[in-house]
C-alpha cells in the first residue's frame, strides 16, 4: 500500500503533519486510512492559544476508533479550520489540503528538524504495515 506523503511536509510518529512554511497542521493519509471514514473532528483549541510540542489540537473520530491530533510544534494558534465540524469527510479525501485542523505561528523553529522528512516517514509507514 502506498500514501501520499508530500515532499515539502515534516511529519511525526503519531501521524501528524505540518507545513513548515505557514504552519499549518493536519493527519497524514496514512492516518485516515487507519482511522477509515472519519465522522467527526473537534478543534480542541481556539486562535491565540499557545501549544507546547505534543499537546492536543484537536480530535478525530471514525466508525472505527477516535485518535488525539497533537501539536508537531510549539506555538500560538493563528487559525483553525471550523469547517471541519460540518465536513468531517474532507480528512479521508483531502488530508493535505482542505483538512488541515490548526495553522501555528511556529515559536522555534528548530522544533522543525526533529520531525520526520517525507522519505523518513514513507519509511516509517512501510515498517508498520509488515
Amino acid at each position: 500500500m502506498s500514501w501520499k506523503v508530500p515532499p515539502h511536509l515534516k511529519y511525526t510518529k503519531n501521524d501528524e503533519w505540518i507545513n513548515p512554511e505557514d504552519g499549518t497542521v493536519g493527519i497524514t493519509d496514512y492516518a485516515q486510512a487507519q482511522l477509515s471514514d472519519v465522522v467527526y473532528v473537534e478543534i480542541t483549541v481556539s486562535e491565540g492559544d499557545e501549544v507546547q510540542k505534543g499537546d492536543i489540537v484537536a480530535t478525530v473520530e471514525s466508525v472505527k476508533a477516535a485518535a488525539d491530533v497533537y501539536a508537531p510544534v510549539s506555538g500560538t494558534v493563528v487559525a483553525t479550520n471550523d469547517e471541519l465540524a460540518d465536513t468531517p469527510e474532507v480528512v479521508n479525501s483531502d488530508p493535505y489540503g482542505d483538512a488541515w485542523m490548526v495553522r501555528l505561528e511556529i515559536a522555534d523553529p528548530a522544533e522543525l528538524d526533529e520531525l520526520m522528512d517525507a522519505e523518513a516517514y514513507a519509511k516509517y509507514c512501510e515498517e508498520r504495515e509488515h
